[in-house]
């Protein structure tokens, strides 16, 4: 009898050192991003999940990127860091194009918009970009990429990375719709080439719907070798990369919402005032 209380109390003890000794996980460093998709870690992100200004630690707002008589590509809008153009409520980023007369710096043009650049700049991954854009005629919305060594006027990185210029900083139009056609989509690349410095360019469209009453997917694959450009997961344009495009560097995201001009057109006198909405935009590596 005391024999097997014995060899009971010895078993009870190991048990509970068996118990004592097992490793706890570690914690979890809630800097490091824990969400992952196609097979990538989330890097960054703007869930616009607050109320008022953009976020300025992720978000600068790009003034004046070309001065002189008007915008590049003959658009007619000031770009200005005012909240009336640029601001975040119920869970989404308002980009709003207006019909005012605004003055900068002796310049007076008849609209105004935002273009925002991310302070975060990459290389190689996926974008996804979920958002309703506008509908307006003459509106020419964007979200796109530039090469972080162009150095341009009025943007964030100024000449941290290089000041080469475009296109020899390259140029990715993950999204780009024109003024006359809101069921046309537009994907495009325009670079430099790195040898003979030529301007080249090169993109696909494709025919959607439902762009200014739904959200939809507007996403960018990027790796050393390839680009793809999607719309709600499906690809509609593919590029093979190589040394003589500058898509192995750094790039920033950019949103904007262009009037008139290239891709704008004509303008409507009715005209008064255009939104883009942003649900997310998210960055995998």
């Amino acid at each position: 009898m005391n024999f097997n209380i014995i060899r009971l109390f010895l078993f009870l003890c190991l048990l509970g050192c068996g118990k004592d000794d097992t490793p706890t996980a570690a914690p979890v460093d809630p800097q490091e991003p824990t969400d992952s998709k196609y097979g990538m870690s989330l890097v960054w992100q703007d869930e616009f999940d607050y109320d008022g200004a953009v976020d300025g630690n992720k978000w600068h707002h790009q003034v004046i990127p070309i001065m002189g008589s008007s915008w590049a590509n003959g658009e007619e809008q000031h770009y200005t860091n005012r909240q009336e153009n640029a601001y975040v409520n119920d869970g989404t980023l308002k980009i709003v194009a207006k019909k005012e007369q605004y003055q900068f710096r002796g310049s007076t043009k008849s609209y105004t918009s935002a273009r925002l650049n991310s302070k975060y700049a990459f290389q190689y991954g996926r974008i996804d970009i979920s958002a309703k854009l506008p509908a307006e005629r003459g509106t020419w919305p964007a979200f796109w990429t530039l090469g972080a060594n162009i150095n341009e006027t009025g943007n964030y990185h100024g000449s941290t990375y290089g000041s080469v210029g475009w296109p020899a900083c390259g140029e990715i139009d993950i999204m780009e719709q024109n003024g006359w056609d809101k069921d046309n989509l537009i994907g495009h690349l325009h670079w430099g080439d790195t040898q003979t410095k030529a301007y080249k360019h090169q993109g696909g469209t494709k025919r959607v719907q439902n762009t200014a009453t739904a959200f939809n997917l507007y996403s960018l694959v990027w790796t050393k070798n390839e680009i793809r450009i999607l719309f709600n997961d499906n690809v509609f344009f593919v590029r093979a990369i190589d040394n003589s495009m500058p898509y192995r560097f750094p790039h920033y995201v950019l949103f904007n919402i262009a009037m008139g001009g290239n891709l704008g057109g004509s303008i409507p006198s009715s005209f008064t005032q255009a939104t883009m909405e942003v649900d997310y935009i998210r960055i995998y590596q």
